[in-house]
Protein backbone atom coordinates (compact mmCIF):
# COMPACT_ATOMS: atom_id res chain seq x y z
CA UNK A 1 0.00 0.00 0.00
CA UNK A 2 1.35 3.44 -0.96
CA UNK A 3 2.44 5.37 2.11
CA UNK A 4 4.88 8.06 0.96
CA UNK A 5 3.61 11.63 0.91
CA UNK A 6 5.57 14.14 -1.18
CA UNK A 7 5.57 17.77 -0.04
CA UNK A 8 6.42 20.34 -2.71
CA UNK A 9 7.36 23.83 -1.55
CA UNK A 10 6.79 27.01 -3.55
CA UNK A 11 7.33 29.70 -0.91
CA UNK A 12 4.56 32.03 0.23
CA UNK A 13 3.62 33.48 3.62
CA UNK A 14 3.72 30.00 5.15
CA UNK A 15 7.49 30.20 4.56
CA UNK A 16 7.73 33.88 5.47
CA UNK A 17 9.61 35.56 8.32
CA UNK A 18 9.25 38.82 10.20
CA UNK A 19 11.57 40.72 12.52
CA UNK A 20 8.92 40.65 15.23
CA UNK A 21 6.68 37.79 16.37
CA UNK A 22 3.73 40.17 16.75
CA UNK A 23 3.98 41.46 13.18
CA UNK A 24 1.69 39.50 10.85
CA UNK A 25 1.78 41.93 7.91
CA UNK A 26 5.29 43.44 7.71
CA UNK A 27 7.00 40.16 6.84
CA UNK A 28 8.99 38.86 3.89
CA UNK A 29 7.45 35.85 2.19
CA UNK A 30 9.29 32.75 0.97
CA UNK A 31 12.29 32.79 3.31
CA UNK A 32 12.21 29.25 4.73
CA UNK A 33 12.69 26.01 2.85
CA UNK A 34 10.15 23.22 2.83
CA UNK A 35 12.30 21.08 5.14
CA UNK A 36 12.11 23.80 7.79
CA UNK A 37 8.31 23.94 7.53
CA UNK A 38 7.97 20.18 7.95
CA UNK A 39 10.38 20.13 10.90
CA UNK A 40 8.14 22.64 12.70
CA UNK A 41 5.31 20.07 12.87
CA UNK A 42 6.30 17.33 15.36
CA UNK A 43 3.25 15.21 14.45
CA UNK A 44 4.73 14.63 10.99
CA UNK A 45 8.02 13.11 12.18
CA UNK A 46 6.80 9.51 12.19
CA UNK A 47 5.39 9.65 8.65
CA UNK A 48 7.06 8.66 5.40
CA UNK A 49 7.58 12.08 3.83
CA UNK A 50 9.69 13.41 0.98
CA UNK A 51 10.30 17.13 0.50
CA UNK A 52 11.17 18.99 -2.68
CA UNK A 53 11.56 22.73 -3.26
CA UNK A 54 9.95 23.68 -6.58
CA UNK A 55 10.17 27.46 -6.17
CA UNK A 56 10.77 30.06 -3.48
CA UNK A 57 8.58 33.05 -4.23
CA UNK A 58 5.86 35.29 -2.89
CA UNK A 59 2.72 33.97 -4.59
CA UNK A 60 1.83 37.44 -5.86
CA UNK A 61 4.78 36.77 -8.20
CA UNK A 62 3.54 33.34 -9.35
CA UNK A 63 4.14 32.78 -13.06
CA UNK A 64 3.41 30.33 -15.86
CA UNK A 65 6.86 28.76 -15.83
CA UNK A 66 6.47 27.89 -12.13
CA UNK A 67 3.01 26.44 -12.83
CA UNK A 68 4.52 24.24 -15.51
CA UNK A 69 7.32 23.04 -13.23
CA UNK A 70 4.91 22.40 -10.37
CA UNK A 71 2.48 20.46 -12.55
CA UNK A 72 5.29 18.34 -14.01
CA UNK A 73 6.78 17.39 -10.64
CA UNK A 74 3.36 16.76 -9.10
CA UNK A 75 2.41 14.49 -12.02
CA UNK A 76 5.70 12.61 -11.68
CA UNK A 77 5.21 11.90 -7.99
CA UNK A 78 1.50 11.07 -8.29
CA UNK A 79 2.40 8.42 -10.88
CA UNK A 80 4.74 6.66 -8.44
CA UNK A 81 3.30 3.45 -7.04
CA UNK A 82 4.72 4.16 -3.56
CA UNK A 83 3.21 7.66 -3.29
CA UNK A 84 -0.17 8.13 -1.61
CA UNK A 85 -0.47 11.77 -2.58
CA UNK A 86 1.16 15.18 -2.82
CA UNK A 87 1.00 18.31 -0.66
CA UNK A 88 1.91 21.73 -2.10
CA UNK A 89 2.76 24.66 0.17
CA UNK A 90 1.81 27.93 -1.49
CA UNK A 91 1.08 31.58 -0.85
CA UNK A 92 -2.53 32.62 -0.34
CA UNK A 93 -2.58 35.49 -2.86
CA UNK A 94 -2.76 33.39 -6.02
CA UNK A 95 -3.66 30.04 -4.50
CA UNK A 96 -7.06 29.95 -6.22
CA UNK A 97 -5.41 30.36 -9.62
CA UNK A 98 -2.81 27.66 -9.03
CA UNK A 99 -5.45 25.29 -7.61
CA UNK A 100 -7.73 25.81 -10.60
CA UNK A 101 -4.81 25.39 -13.01
CA UNK A 102 -3.75 22.10 -11.44
CA UNK A 103 -7.36 20.90 -11.35
CA UNK A 104 -7.68 21.48 -15.10
CA UNK A 105 -4.29 19.97 -16.00
CA UNK A 106 -3.62 16.98 -13.76
CA UNK A 107 -5.30 13.59 -14.17
CA UNK A 108 -4.84 11.50 -11.03
CA UNK A 109 -7.12 9.55 -8.73
CA UNK A 110 -4.69 10.34 -5.90
CA UNK A 111 -5.02 13.57 -3.90
CA UNK A 112 -2.98 16.70 -4.45
CA UNK A 113 -3.61 19.06 -1.55
CA UNK A 114 -2.52 22.69 -1.53
CA UNK A 115 -2.11 24.53 1.74
CA UNK A 116 -0.95 27.99 2.81
CA UNK A 117 -0.93 30.42 5.72
CA UNK A 118 -2.15 33.92 6.45
CA UNK A 119 0.59 34.55 9.02
CA UNK A 120 4.36 34.10 8.62
CA UNK A 121 6.22 31.23 10.23
CA UNK A 122 7.69 33.58 12.86
CA UNK A 123 4.27 34.79 14.06
CA UNK A 124 3.37 34.35 17.70
CA UNK A 125 0.32 32.42 16.48
CA UNK A 126 1.44 31.05 13.13
CA UNK A 127 -1.25 29.09 11.28
CA UNK A 128 1.11 27.36 8.87
CA UNK A 129 2.03 24.33 11.01
CA UNK A 130 -1.61 23.38 11.65
CA UNK A 131 -2.50 23.90 8.00
CA UNK A 132 0.41 21.73 6.87
CA UNK A 133 -0.60 18.99 9.31
CA UNK A 134 -4.19 19.21 8.05
CA UNK A 135 -3.05 18.98 4.43
CA UNK A 136 -1.10 15.81 5.17
CA UNK A 137 -4.12 14.45 7.06
CA UNK A 138 -6.25 15.15 4.01
CA UNK A 139 -3.89 13.21 1.73
CA UNK A 140 -4.10 10.25 4.13
CA UNK A 141 -7.91 10.21 4.08
CA UNK A 142 -9.33 7.41 1.93
CA UNK A 143 -11.97 9.68 0.34
CA UNK A 144 -9.55 12.38 -0.82
CA UNK A 145 -9.30 12.61 -4.61
CA UNK A 146 -8.04 15.16 -7.13
CA UNK A 147 -6.88 18.72 -6.44
CA UNK A 148 -7.97 20.00 -3.02
CA UNK A 149 -7.10 22.88 -0.69
CA UNK A 150 -6.80 22.38 3.08
CA UNK A 151 -6.69 25.57 5.13
CA UNK A 152 -8.17 26.88 8.38
CA UNK A 153 -9.79 23.56 9.24
CA UNK A 154 -11.67 23.13 5.98
CA UNK A 155 -11.13 21.29 2.70
CA UNK A 156 -12.08 23.03 -0.53
CA UNK A 157 -12.24 21.85 -4.13
CA UNK A 158 -9.41 23.17 -6.29
CA UNK A 159 -12.01 23.96 -8.95
CA UNK A 160 -14.01 26.19 -6.61
CA UNK A 161 -11.80 27.77 -3.94
CA UNK A 162 -11.24 31.51 -3.83
CA UNK A 163 -9.68 33.99 -1.41
CA UNK A 164 -12.30 36.33 0.05
CA UNK A 165 -10.54 38.07 2.94
CA UNK A 166 -7.25 39.95 3.09
CA UNK A 167 -6.37 39.24 6.73
CA UNK A 168 -8.48 36.66 8.57
CA UNK A 169 -7.18 33.12 9.03
CA UNK A 170 -10.36 31.73 7.48
CA UNK A 171 -9.79 33.72 4.30
CA UNK A 172 -11.11 31.18 1.81
CA UNK A 173 -14.51 30.10 0.54
CA UNK A 174 -16.02 28.51 -2.57
CA UNK A 175 -18.74 30.85 -3.72
CA UNK A 176 -22.11 29.18 -3.23
CA UNK A 177 -20.65 25.67 -3.02
CA UNK A 178 -19.26 25.50 0.52
CA UNK A 179 -16.45 23.28 1.81
CA UNK A 180 -16.01 19.62 0.92
CA UNK A 181 -15.05 18.65 4.45
CA UNK A 182 -14.02 19.95 7.84
CA UNK A 183 -10.88 18.77 9.62
CA UNK A 184 -11.17 17.84 13.29
CA UNK A 185 -8.06 16.64 15.16
CA UNK A 186 -6.57 15.17 12.00
CA UNK A 187 -9.79 13.50 10.86
CA UNK A 188 -12.03 14.64 8.03
CA UNK A 189 -15.79 15.00 8.22
CA UNK A 190 -16.99 14.96 4.61
CA UNK A 191 -20.02 16.89 3.41
CA UNK A 192 -19.86 16.30 -0.33
CA UNK A 193 -17.64 15.07 -3.15
CA UNK A 194 -15.37 17.32 -5.20
CA UNK A 195 -16.49 18.17 -8.74
CA UNK A 196 -14.85 16.04 -11.41
CA UNK A 197 -13.84 16.88 -14.95
CA UNK A 198 -11.58 15.73 -17.75
CA UNK A 199 -7.98 16.89 -17.25
CA UNK A 200 -6.05 18.41 -20.13
CA UNK A 201 -2.73 16.72 -19.36
CA UNK A 202 0.86 17.98 -19.33
CA UNK A 203 1.21 17.95 -23.13
CA UNK A 204 -1.44 20.67 -23.33
CA UNK A 205 0.71 23.12 -21.34
CA UNK A 206 4.09 22.24 -22.86
CA UNK A 207 4.41 25.47 -24.88
CA UNK A 208 7.24 27.75 -23.67
CA UNK A 209 5.93 30.08 -20.98
CA UNK A 210 6.97 33.16 -22.96
CA UNK A 211 4.71 32.02 -25.82
CA UNK A 212 1.50 31.53 -23.84
CA UNK A 213 -1.52 33.54 -24.99
CA UNK A 214 -1.90 36.92 -23.32
CA UNK A 215 -5.17 37.18 -21.40
CA UNK A 216 -6.06 40.27 -19.37
CA UNK A 217 -8.86 41.12 -16.92
CA UNK A 218 -10.90 44.30 -17.33
CA UNK A 219 -13.20 45.40 -14.50
CA UNK A 220 -16.47 47.28 -14.95
CA UNK A 221 -16.62 50.26 -12.53
CA UNK A 222 -19.16 53.08 -12.68
CA UNK A 223 -18.35 55.29 -15.65
CA UNK A 224 -16.32 52.61 -17.43
CA UNK A 225 -15.14 53.30 -20.95
CA UNK A 226 -13.86 51.06 -23.70
CA UNK A 227 -10.46 52.74 -24.00
CA UNK A 228 -8.56 50.10 -22.04
CA UNK A 229 -10.01 47.38 -24.30
CA UNK A 230 -9.04 49.33 -27.41
CA UNK A 231 -5.50 49.70 -26.02
CA UNK A 232 -5.26 45.98 -25.30
CA UNK A 233 -6.52 45.19 -28.78
CA UNK A 234 -3.84 47.45 -30.27
CA UNK A 235 -1.20 45.60 -28.23
CA UNK A 236 -2.25 42.21 -29.60
CA UNK A 237 -4.06 40.72 -26.61
CA UNK A 238 -5.43 37.23 -27.24
CA UNK A 239 -8.17 37.08 -24.62
CA UNK A 240 -10.05 39.31 -22.20
CA UNK A 241 -12.04 38.47 -19.09
CA UNK A 242 -14.58 41.16 -18.27
CA UNK A 243 -15.37 41.36 -14.55
CA UNK A 244 -18.80 42.89 -14.82
CA UNK A 245 -21.14 44.24 -12.18
CA UNK A 246 -23.87 42.01 -10.74
CA UNK A 247 -24.81 39.32 -13.22
CA UNK A 248 -21.86 40.23 -15.43
CA UNK A 249 -23.46 43.46 -16.63
CA UNK A 250 -21.27 45.95 -18.47
CA UNK A 251 -21.29 49.68 -19.13
CA UNK A 252 -22.52 50.21 -22.70
CA UNK A 253 -19.21 51.75 -23.80
CA UNK A 254 -17.16 48.91 -22.32
CA UNK A 255 -19.47 46.30 -23.81
CA UNK A 256 -19.22 47.93 -27.24
CA UNK A 257 -15.42 47.83 -27.05
CA UNK A 258 -15.46 44.18 -25.97
CA UNK A 259 -17.72 43.33 -28.90
CA UNK A 260 -15.28 45.08 -31.24
CA UNK A 261 -12.44 43.06 -29.76
CA UNK A 262 -14.43 39.85 -30.13
CA UNK A 263 -15.20 40.67 -33.76
CA UNK A 264 -11.46 41.17 -34.31
CA UNK A 265 -10.75 37.63 -33.07
CA UNK A 266 -10.07 38.22 -29.37
CA UNK A 267 -11.73 35.64 -27.10
CA UNK A 268 -13.88 37.28 -24.42
CA UNK A 269 -15.37 35.78 -21.25
CA UNK A 270 -17.87 37.67 -19.09
CA UNK A 271 -17.47 37.13 -15.34
CA UNK A 272 -18.64 39.11 -12.31
CA UNK A 273 -16.76 41.23 -9.81
CA UNK A 274 -19.13 39.92 -7.08
CA UNK A 275 -17.57 37.58 -4.53
CA UNK A 276 -20.07 34.81 -5.28
CA UNK A 277 -22.66 33.81 -7.81
CA UNK A 278 -22.64 32.82 -11.47
CA UNK A 279 -23.15 34.83 -14.64
CA UNK A 280 -26.45 33.68 -16.12
CA UNK A 281 -27.68 34.30 -19.65
CA UNK A 282 -26.48 36.78 -22.26
CA UNK A 283 -25.75 35.80 -25.83
CA UNK A 284 -23.32 38.44 -27.10
CA UNK A 285 -20.39 37.69 -24.79
CA UNK A 286 -19.83 34.18 -23.47
CA UNK A 287 -20.37 33.61 -19.75
CA UNK A 288 -17.64 32.41 -17.40
CA UNK A 289 -20.46 30.83 -15.38
CA UNK A 290 -19.32 30.25 -11.78
CA UNK A 291 -15.63 31.05 -12.27
CA UNK A 292 -14.11 34.06 -10.54
CA UNK A 293 -12.38 36.54 -12.87
CA UNK A 294 -8.92 35.12 -12.09
CA UNK A 295 -10.10 31.53 -12.53
CA UNK A 296 -11.75 32.53 -15.80
CA UNK A 297 -8.44 34.00 -16.94
CA UNK A 298 -6.70 30.67 -16.30
CA UNK A 299 -9.47 28.83 -18.13
CA UNK A 300 -9.26 31.14 -21.12
CA UNK A 301 -5.47 30.79 -21.35
CA UNK A 302 -5.83 27.02 -21.33
CA UNK A 303 -8.51 27.16 -24.02
CA UNK A 304 -6.35 29.39 -26.20
CA UNK A 305 -3.46 26.93 -25.96
CA UNK A 306 -5.49 24.42 -27.98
Amino acid sequence: MASTIVILGTGGTIAGTSASADDAVGYTAAQLGIGHLVAAVPALRELDLECEQIAQLDSKDMDIATWQALAARAAYHLARADVAGVVVTHGTDTLEETAYFLHRVLASAKPLVLTAAMRPATSIAADGPQNLFDAVSTVRDARARGVLVAIAGRVWAGAEVRKLHSYRLDAFAAGDAGPLATIEEGRLRWWREAPRGAALGLAHIARDATQWPRVEIVINPAGASGRIVDALLAQGVHGIVAAGTGNGTLHRDLEAALLRAQAAGVRVLRSTRCAAGPVIGGALLRSAEVLSPVQARVELMLQLLS
